[in-house]
């Protein structure tokens, strides 16, 4: 497997730690401060009235709001009501417009919930595969269970939580999707799941300082994960986009996904829910980039080789990067690198590729701030999207010391060739070009 990607991308390195056995996480502990019976009111005709009410109202008027309803309703409940409100909003960039309005969120469930748009891109392939009944282990407020069972699938979602069952049992209800969603609050680690044809583990990757890096460390363990997924014939393990490759089990086939450009997600297929590729032996590494799909595959290419700047550079989409599949974009566009570490591909003929943003180069220059700044003047260049890839320069401290005027836009990359600092100027390629 190439190692490019691996040591040019700039992330947080995991430490070995012993493996914990338990797979039991407090009960309620991402959901502290979050009034279960308060949320069992907005289910009955005054909470639901209540939120009706809130639909498209200003947050900056909460204050004002507020102190109207508690005229006529329990403060209790008007608090519910409002942070419901908020979180309505708040997830409609997620779940879209219309579900966010129906459904029901805590501030961490919505914050960890998987992406509407990626939640279908798997439940297609599950669908894809013939699935017809899931278990859903950790499924929080339901983001997966709602599109899986929205794709044909008889879902079990279980989850620890009492307050988190409560949600997703609301959202099942509020989306017509009850009948096809079994909600049990247990702990994961006593799920009986031997009537499944398929199990989703998304585990907990958040602890009490933040975001967790140790896939051992998750809630339940990555290794514990693993097990339940060889019990069954197809599984998937939703894990951090960080999630080093030499932790991915070698009977799992490990997909990068994107969406729009961001790179929201990893996952471990098991059995036979891999993917095309997949061998007893070995399994491919994928990149899939959402909307689409587009899915680009391991080829167990070498990394490509370093050379001069050439007219054209092209960034990967981040799900490549993290996939460590450069390389195979490199041979698609018939590129080389700027840098045998950094992941910018450069050719001297511009090529169509979706797994790759395009950009017309004009300028190569040594990083000098003095030189950057006379040449951005003399451009007339006022709008710049400042890159960085391999550069110890902060791109907003570099955008006050530019003092940017004028009409012009350009890309800015911060980066190394052939292992200096170096300054590329650039405009995207528009069409299918920079596609």
């Amino acid at each position: 497997m190439p190692r490019l990607a691996l040591r040019q991308h700039e992330c947080q390195s995991c430490e070995p730690h012993p493996r914990p056995r338990a797979v039991r996480s407090p009960p309620g502990r991402e959901n502290a401060g979050v009034d279960r019976e308060a949320f069992a009111g907005l289910l009955g005709d005054e909470g639901q009235a209540l939120l009706g009410s809130l639909e498209g109202y200003d947050p900056d008027r909460e204050l004002a709001v507020a102190t109207r309803l508690r005229r006529t309703h329990a403060p209790e409940l008007v608090s519910a009501a409002l942070a419901q409100a908020r979180l309505r909003q708040r997830a409609a960039a997620k779940f879209g417009a219309e579900d966010a309005a129906r459904m029901y969120f805590t501030p961490n469930g919505l914050e960890q919930s998987t992406r509407a748009s990626v939640a279908a891109y798997r439940a297609e392939r599950f669908s894809a595969a013939g699935v017809p009944v899931l278990a859903d282990l950790c499924c929080g407020i339901g983001g997966d269970a709602i599109a899986l069972a929205r794709a044909g699938m008889h879902v079990l979602a279980v989850d620890s939580d009492p307050l988190t069952c409560d949600v997703v049992r609301a959202n099942a209800a509020a989306l017509g999707l009850a009948d096809r969603i079994e909600i049990r609050c247990q702990d994961v680690g006593d799920a009986d799941v031997s009537g499944c044809d398929a199990v989703f583990v998304d585990p907990a990757r958040r602890g009490g300082k933040g975001r967790i890096f140790d896939p051992e460390a998750y809630s339940p363990p990555l290794s514990w994960a693993v097990e339940v997924a060889r019990r069954v014939s197809h599984a998937a393990l939703k894990v951090a986009p960080g999630i080093p490759h030499e932790a991915v089990p070698d009977d799992a086939e490990a997909e990068w996904i994107s969406d729009s450009g961001d790179v929201k997600e990893a996952v471990l297929w098991f059995g036979a829910g891999r993917g095309a590729g997949s061998t007893a032996e070995s399994s491919p590494v994928r990149a899939t980039l959402l909307p689409g799909p587009r899915s680009l595959l391991s080829r167990g290419l070498a990394d490509p080789p370093a050379g001069p700047v050439g007219r054209y550079l092209y960034e990967p989409d981040g799900a490549v990067v993290r996939a460590h599949l450069v390389a195979e974009v490199a041979a698609e566009l018939n590129g080389r690198l700027i840098d045998p570490t950094i992941a910018y591909v450069t050719c001297d003929e511009p090529h169509v590729t979706p797994y790759a943003t395009g950009y017309e180069i004009t300028d190569v220059l040594p990083f000098q701030l003095k030189r950057l700044r006379a040449l951005l003047r003399e451009r007339g260049i006022g709008t710049a999207t400042i890159k960085k890839r391999g550069s110890a320069v902060e791109p907003a401290e570099l955008r006050k010391k530019l003092k940017l005027e004028g009409p012009g836009i350009c890309t800015v990359f911060l980066t190394r060739v052939a292992g200096a600092p170096t300054v590329l100027l650039g405009q995207p390629l528009e069409g299918p070009a920079g596609a």
